[in-house]
Parts: structure tokens; sequence; C-alpha cells
């Protein structure tokens, strides 16, 4: 089954009504989303792409994304959204590696691609196929809607691209059902959506934020666009009071931002349904306080790319029985397991351990990737036994409420986005004074963890300089926010850096 019958069922069910919006103001209709969809799956064809070609997406959050995306799969292409936010050269890197025969892009990131993408991919900045309009002066003429392309139950639909720990994007190759699955996961254990419900997008649609929009096509709710294209309490206030049973996705960072506005102001926020968070470590002062001020309106999720949104949840139920006697220890939790999946707490050999002993989060279910894209090691390596190897340290308790402990690799999560040591200390090393640097990331109250860099220096070198020589090959948001210089990083015997003791040494300067 094609995804693309959802939006072709919504569209005979649910005909006139919104479908996509910037701010306040309805974009399309169901039917017309449809017929739009219909439009770019033709023009697609047009250009020679056949089904299974990887599209890239590489734009800010706008209607257009959502059209071209469901266009793309109308066509029975393969979507390969890209952060918005990544360094064109990074961009580049995905569009090349799953051998991407298109991009959709915006003018700025056209720019940024410019001298970086793969020759054998084009990029188009430009989409009036889109329109019904035509234009016969112009040469212009409407497309014929294509029919909807058949594609398998198994066929990839969604190439998710997430960093492992070498620091290289994998492609994390999603199908249709993993991605019904997980739909079927949001409308069962985060809440139902009715028509006309809203979900508001203030975080990108290339990642957490775009897979919470699938339970809203199906079932006739209005996907939102904020006008200023990122986070604002007052706007999004502003749209849920709008629009009604408005929700959203939020990383922890985006939750404290709306904690910090709502605080300005007495009383509820009208129209506020649920706000999702994930994505990123929240602490359990900052959930507290959360729920304090903004109500009976939070939900968490616990996922990663792998097996999307869909590991454990907290739902709300879960988080206001302040009647029960271990309230704040399953707030600090990541809930429980989600109906779609298995979850088993495991050994570096594989055991299953018991309640209570901490070890790898290992899932398996209907949800969990088909693998990586090109890279059968790295597949083998995070498949085992049919088991999705999360690479995160956690126990359960008794009840099966999961407590994240530790990450067994060296992911940063700074506001909601995922920050890999490894690309950071590769661009810092291409700095000719640069002799040896580490990165580990430490706490911070606005952006849960930031970038910290031990940098081992064998010529003068301030911050401003290796700020602006990270920016010349990375994404600004992954560069260090912090630098330490030393003379010497700590070391065991192989002359593998001790990253624990360089942790303990930032918590040492933080503490003074």
């Amino acid at each position: 089954m094609n995804l693309a019958h959802w939006l072709e069922r919504s569209a005979a069910v649910f005909g006139e009504r919104p479908a996509i919006a910037r701010g306040r103001v309805a974009v399309c209709s169901y039917r017309e989303f449809a017929a739009s969809a219909a439009r770019a799956a033709a023009w697609l064809h047009e250009q020679g792409l056949v089904p299974g070609d990887r599209v890239g997406f590489f734009l800010a959050n706008q209607p257009d994304y959502l059209r071209l995306l469901w266009g793309a799969w109308w066509a029975g292409m393969v979507a390969v959204p890209i952060n918005a936010r990544l360094h064109g050269r990074e961009a580049a890197f995905i569009l090349s590696d799953c051998a991407a025969t298109m991009c959709f892009a915006d003018a700025s990131h056209a720019d940024k691609l410019a001298g970086h993408v793969p020759g054998a991919c084009r990029i188009i900045e430009e989409h009036p196929f889109l329109d019904a309009a035509s234009d016969p002066e112009a040469g212009q003429e409407a497309l014929a809607p294509a029919p909807i392309a058949p594609r398998a139950e198994d066929d990839d639909a969604w190439l998710f691209y997430t960093s492992g720990t070498t620091g290289k994007p994998k492609g994390v190759r999603l199908s249709a059902r993993n991605v019904r699955w997980m739909t079927m996961a949001y409308l069962a254990e985060v809440q139902p959506v009715a028509p006309g419900d809203a979900m508001l997008h203030p975080a990108p649609l290339s990642h957490g934020s775009g897979m919470y929009h699938f339970p809203y096509v199906l079932n006739g709710g209005v996907n939102v666009l904020p006008e200023s294209g990122g986070f604002d309490g007052a706007e999004i206030a502003a749209l849920a009071a709008h629009w009604g049973n408005a929700s959203l996705f939020a990383a922890p960072t985006m939750v404290r931002r709306l904690v910090d506005w709502a605080r300005t102001r007495p009383g509820p926020l009208p129209g506020l349904a649920t706000v999702v968070y994930g994505g990123g470590p929240m602490y359990l002062a900052d959930i507290e306080d959360a729920c304090a001020v903004l109500g009976p309106h939070l939900a968490q999720i616990y996922g990663q790319g792998e097996s999307p949104m869909t590991i454990t949840v907290l739902p709300k139920h879960v988080i206001e029985d302040r009647a029960h006697p271990r309230h704040r220890e399953r707030l600090a939790s990541v809930g429980y397991p989600q109906p779609m999946v298995e979850l088993s707490i495991r050994a570096p050999d594989g055991t299953r351990l018991p309640t209570g002993e901490a070890g790898e989060v290992c899932v398996r279910g209907e949800v969990v990737m088909k693998g990586y894209w090109n890279q059968p090691h790295a597949t083998e390596e995070a498949l085992r036994d049919g088991w999705l190897r999360t690479g995160d340290i956690g126990r359960l308790d008794a009840d099966g409420f999961l407590t994240l402990l530790d990450r067994e690799r060296d992911l940063i999560i700074s506001g909601g986005s995922n920050i890999y040591p490894r690309e950071v200390e590769e661009a810092l090393l291409r700095h000719p004074a640069v002799a040896e640097v580490s990165v580990i990331g430490a706490p911070d109250a606005e952006w849960g963890e930031i970038v910290v860099a031990y940098v081992v220096a064998h010529a003068p070198v301030g911050e401003n300089e290796l700020d602006g020589h990270c920016l010349e090959h990375i994404a600004r948001f992954k560069r260090p926010r912090r630098y330490r210089f030393v003379e010497a990083l700590p070391k065991n015997n192989y002359g593998k850096v001790l990253k624990t003791e360089l942790r303990e040494q930032e918590r040492a300067a933080a503490a003074h």
C-alpha cells in the first residue's frame, strides 16, 4: 500500500476541510492537497523519475514542503528529508550517499548547496506544478494528475538520516508499514485525532514534527506552519487559541521557552491540547515546572529514528496522577512500552536482564526500521536476533516503566538536535593550530546539553577563530558553545581519550 492512499482517502472523506495552514490562514483543503500531490507526481514522472528513486527535501518549514512530500509518495518515490539547519556540505553528503535524483529546496538552501551538490542530483527551487492554474501564453499548462503509483508493504518510504557512532550520517530505511504502525501508536497512546484538530509545527518537518503530521492527514486534521518559521511562545499560544484543540511536538528547550512565556500571563492557554515532548533529556525539575505552568497538557515519548517515536510513552493521565506513591519517579522515567513494540533490557551478550538491572534498551516490532541504507555491517550490528539495539542504557521497574540512565554512544542532544562529537572533532582538527581535541556534552538549563570542546593546541589560537573555522565546515548548531584549552587529554593505556574524566572535569569547573 502506498502512503498516498491516506491522502486520497482524506480528500474524499474530508473534502473542503482545511489540510495545511500558514499561521491562521488555510492554504489548501484536503481536496486541493491531494490534487497538488497528484500534479507533483505527474511532474516527477515527466522528469524521468521512477518509483523507488530518492528525492531530497532541503527547505524550511512551509506549506510546499508537505505538498511536495506527498507528491513524492504519490509518485512512488522515497522521501529523504534533510535537516534545514545543516551545512550545505553535510546536506550534499546525504544526497550523494543515497544517490538522490532530485532535491527540492528554497532559494536560501539552494545557495547552501552551491558547489557541494553531486552532479547527478538536480536542485529544484520553483514548484509551479503544484498549482492548478495554467498560463498558455507562458508555455505553461496544468499537468494532468497522475494515478497513485503501486508500492509494496515493505518498500522504502522515508529515508531518515541520523548519525552513528562514527559521526557519519546513516540512512534509516522506514517502510510504509513502519510509518503506519507509528501513526497507530500515536492515535492509540498519545491522543486521538478528530477532523479539524490541529498539529502545530514549530519544530523541523525533517525530523520529529514531520513524523507527527501523519495522524492528522489520516484523520482530517490541519497541519499548521507558524508564520515565523520557528518557535515563539506567543505565536504558539495564539495559534492554539485560533485553531483549537491544537497540539505540537517540542524538544525540551521548546517546552522551557513555552513555560517561560506562559509564566508571564495568568490562566490556562486556550485551545492547547497536548505538548508532546521528546528528542532529548528533560530534567525532573523542568517537567514539574512545566506541569505547574502549562497544566494537564504534557505527554512524553521516547524513540529514535530507527524506531520512530514509538519505543515508550508517558501519557497525560500518568503525568497528572499526582496521587500515585511513585509519581515523581514515574515523571523522571520515559514511560512504559508502546503497544506496537516489545521491549527488554539486555546485557552486552544479548542476555535478557531482570527487572531493576541496568543494560541496553532493546526493542522489536512493526515500527522498527528495515535497516540502514547501503550499510549492511551497521544494520547487522543494530539489528541482532530480531531486536534493535538502541545504544541507550536503562532499567525497567516492576510496573514496566523505563528509566534511561546514560547513552552507550557519546551522542549530544542540544535543543532537540543530535550532535555527534566526532563530527565536531574532525572539523576542529582541520585547523592547523589544533593538535588534539575531544568533544563532550555538558548539561545546560536552556538547551539540555551544550557542546564543549577540550583542545590541545600547538600554536596560539582563540575561541573566536575556532568558532569561525567550525562554521566553515559544520552547521552552526553543532559548533562548541564552550572551549577548554588544556595541555593534554586524559587517556588510558591504549591511548583512548577518557571522556568520562573530561565530563568529571567539566562538572567540577561548572560547580565553581
